[in-house]
């Protein structure tokens, strides 16, 4: 994103009165650094609560990693999220997760771990001072390519239902640099440079959505009923069931279904 678009929608953020807090993710943030820090020093500005996530791919020394985090650390972070999992690292500690959250400690920023389970590695409470939030693996986008090969899986007509995002009232949702606003990834509701975010929100009908109406009401059987789209025996999870079901159908919802990029086309 450009200073001037995240401008934007930071001001039509504003405009709707629920948003209390600012998240800048990724993707990796850190790779776009002076947009990042001024994101945040604006979203503080405005008043919002702000929070970060990172893989931390930056913190090679705990030291330079202080240098990284010395901006940030005067900007009010509410929440300073650190992904670390073997999905990233080799190891849940990681060295660069260390560094990050030792450096994170020093300059008094309030630091998470959040943490994929994996199955069987060694799991801890703890990393240092940090507690960690441990969460299911989620197979879509590229997880369902490289992951779901080797995962247990489950009959089709069992995923009934969306387990991890309240479709019927959204308490978050994601924005990306072309402005559509997604209740899930790859799963939009509207445009936000095209339609403001106060209108998308207020004229928000999960019922009248085609999409997300038989996913709220019945969730990946009930889209693939609704399309009369033929399933697969099983799948790993709702999410590989719904992303597998939504790649089928981008030709017939190119708008809703965006950008390209969440369902792997990168030209």
């Amino acid at each position: 994103m450009s200073l001037d678009q995240v401008k934007n929608i930071l001001e039509q953020s504003k405009e709707v009165k629920t948003v209390n807090m600012i998240y800048v993710e990724g993707g990796e943030p850190f790779l776009y650094y002076p947009v990042m820090i001024e994101t945040l020093r604006m979203a503080r500005e405005m008043g919002f609560d702000i929070g970060l996530v990172t893989n931390t791919y930056w913190a090679t020394d705990k030291k330079d990693s202080e240098m990284w985090l010395e901006p940030i650390s005067k900007l009010g972070l509410k929440d300073f999220s650190i992904s670390s999992d073997p999905l990233h690292y080799e190891d849940l500690d990681s060295e660069r997760t260390k560094n990050a959250e030792g450096a994170a400690d020093q300059l008094g920023i309030p630091t998470s771990i959040l943490s994929i389970e994996c199955g069987d590695e060694e799991k801890r409470d703890r990393i240092g001072k940090t507690e960690i939030g441990y969460g299911g693996l989620m197979y879509k986008g590229r997880a369902v390519e490289k992951l779901t090969k080797d995962a247990p899986k489950k009959p089709w007509k069992e995923l009934i239902e969306c387990p991890y995002e309240n479709l019927e009232d959204p308490g978050r949702v994601h924005v990306d640099p072309y402005g559509y606003v997604h209740a899930c990834q790859g799963l939009c509701i509207g445009n936000l440079f095209e339609n403001s975010l106060h209108r998308i929100m207020e004229d928000y009908d999960y019922k009248s959505h085609p999409l997300i109406g038989p996913l709220a009401e019945g969730g990946p059987v009930a889209l693939s009923e609704k399309y009369k789209l033929s399933p697969d025996e099983e799948y790993a999870d709702a999410c590989h069931f719904c992303y597998e079901l939504r790649s089928r159908l981008r030709e017939k919802f190119p708008e809703i279904l965006c950008p390209k990029q969440m369902y792997g086309e990168l030209d």
